[in-house]
């Protein structure tokens, strides 16, 4: 079982890019609107959001609740720290079951021609296991959001 880092260790991390066929706005729109978010956050064994929270401030918060094909219901939050209208969310991420263990996601959008590319960055994991999970899930997640905004392909 891997031990957490220690302050003086870097934290396991991980950097997601997509580009979409789809304007800055139009993604920038898929995150910050709880009906868009309902629509695609979470990995393919999520059949619903029930509870899509938006709060767009610095300090504001967001609140996404998340019912699997078992029944098994997710919650995750946090706070805005940083956000540039159709360029750049920033904000803590922290699960109900686990508040203790807050990461951060940082997500730029750039116009690129007649779409955007888009960066996911989540920083600040517990372990290597936590990084992974979440891996799966916003990887998941971003097909979702593919499938919503369309024309999508993986970058790295």
């Amino acid at each position: 079982m891997a031990s957490p880092a220690t302050r003086d260790e870097e934290r396991p991390s991980l950097t997601l890019r997509r580009h979409f066929d789809a304007s800055p706005d139009k993604v920038w729109r898929a995150w910050t609107e709880p009906q868009a978010l309902k629509q695609w956050f979470g990995p393919e064994e999520i059949v619903a959001v029930p509870v899509a929270e938006v709060d767009l401030r610095i300090g504001g918060g967001f609140r996404v609740v998340m019912v699997a094909a078992d029944g098994e219901r997710h919650e995750v939050s946090g706070l805005y720290r940083e956000i540039v209208p159709d360029r750049k969310l920033v904000f803590s991420w922290s699960w109900v079951t686990t508040p203790e263990r807050v990461s951060r996601v940082t997500v730029s959008i750039e116009p690129a021609g007649r779409g955007t590319e888009l960066t996911l960055r989540h920083e600040d994991f517990f372990d290597e296991a936590a990084r992974d999970g979440h891996n799966h899930g916003w990887t998941g997640s971003l097909v979702k959001l593919q499938v919503l905004l369309g024309g999508a392909r993986a970058d790295g």
